[in-house]
């Protein structure tokens, strides 16, 4: 079995099974990229991996019991669902991560371009911290990650970027599935990114008193009411809008684009990643965070860098053409990037490695 170091949300050394007791089970990453799978599965009469209900692969089972097969799932990080006679089951020797609003296996497949972004020798590493503060919008306490560099000191004062996952994950996404940490990590022993701290919070966050779509929109009230105010009375970090970033993926992008559009006196550095810059759900509904747009000397001014970056593949394709007609004849001081891939980790690992290295310069 791969013995790679990995992050794991909730398993972080992978276990192929007690010969004695359950067997060697687990998963391989092969030298053409394909993944083999040997699993257990009790009297099922079938299993099957299902790549994220875009292609099912039926695993095959041999003459010891196991259900074994090499399948070609792609590159970089997949979800994937293990189906057991047509049922999801979460596999407890396949890495388990969070999306999709439950616990979720997923496999990462190495990526040629991407080799040494993120990996653990050679450079010294920051620490990843759980945190919890009192929020009065939800009326109850949220949790928070936050990563300082190596040589955090309280002697120094730092810049924030509020960094968001997107919609069904939460707070652990950007480092575990992002590898965000082990990214910054090799940026800055590399002098190619500032010292910073990265604060990942929960988007997902909501009030008992709210109803689901309404919660899952509080989180841009609790940053600026609840989160920020936490970091600043916490942390040794810098308070004006210079030193102040927001950047998120999907769901986190669209929470990104209200926040710091509304609070250009707050944020001067702004990340959309697979962006949304208005609620995809209601695209012909006006919001008033898009005005800045028609104020080409307002935006221009505020920002100091806006960045927009999304897979070539993504399924949004058409939403992200459609803005970019919508910015072009505005005159606006915007950085966009491609990169191959879709709406996942492995082209979100891209947007956070390109901006980075833009901000608190």
């Amino acid at each position: 079995m791969d013995q790679q170091i990995m992050d794991i949300a909730i398993s972080y050394d992978l276990y192929a099974g007690e010969p004695d007791r359950d067997g060697q089970q687990g998963w391989e990453c092969l030298p053409d990229g394909k993944v083999r799978f040997r699993l257990r599965a009790g009297d099922a009469k079938t299993v099957s991996i299902d790549k994220f209900g875009d292609e099912t692969h039926p695993l095959t089972k041999d003459e010891d019991g196991y259900w074994t097969g090499d399948i070609d799932i792609g590159r970089g990080f997949q979800y994937i669902f293990v189906k057991v006679d047509g049922a999801d089951v979460l596999n407890p020797y396949l890495p388990i991560g969070y999306g999709a609003c439950r616990p979720m296996n997923f496999i990462d497949v190495p990526v040629d371009d991407m080799a040494g972004w993120d990996d653990l020798e050679d450079v010294p590493h920051g620490a990843v911290s759980r945190m919890y503060y009192p929020s009065e919008v939800t009326g109850k306490h949220e949790i928070c990650l936050v990563w300082t560099p190596w040589n955090y000191t309280p002697a120094k004062k730092y810049p924030v970027l509020y960094l968001q996952h997107g919609y069904g994950e939460n707070e652990i996404g950007w480092v575990f599935q992002g590898h965000v940490g082990r990214i910054a990590d090799r940026l800055l022993a590399e002098g190619k990114m500032e010292e910073m701290i990265i604060v990942m919070g929960n988007g997902m966050a909501g009030s008992r008193r709210a109803d689901f779509r309404s919660s899952r929109q509080l989180f841009p009230e609790i940053i600026l009411k609840d989160l920020i105010p936490f970091i600043e009375s916490r942390f040794s970090v810098l308070t004006d809008r210079e030193h102040r970033a927001m950047a998120g993926l999907s769901m986190g992008s669209y929470q990104t684009s209200m926040v710091t559009m509304s609070h250009p006196e707050l944020f001067a550095w702004v990340g959309v990643f697979s962006g949304f810059m208005h609620a995809p759900w209601s695209p012909d509904v006006h919001e008033p965070h898009m005005d800045i747009l028609d104020d080409k000397e307002k935006f221009n001014t505020a920002f100091r860098v806006f960045y927009r970056a999304m897979g070539t593949e993504d399924t949004y394709w058409a939403a992200f053409a459609g803005d970019d007609a919508m910015l072009a004849p505005k005159g606006l001081n915007i950085t966009r990037e491609t990169f191959p891939g879709g709406h996942d980790w492995t082209v979100w690992r891209r947007c956070i490695r390109s901006f980075l290295p833009r901000i608190f310069r």
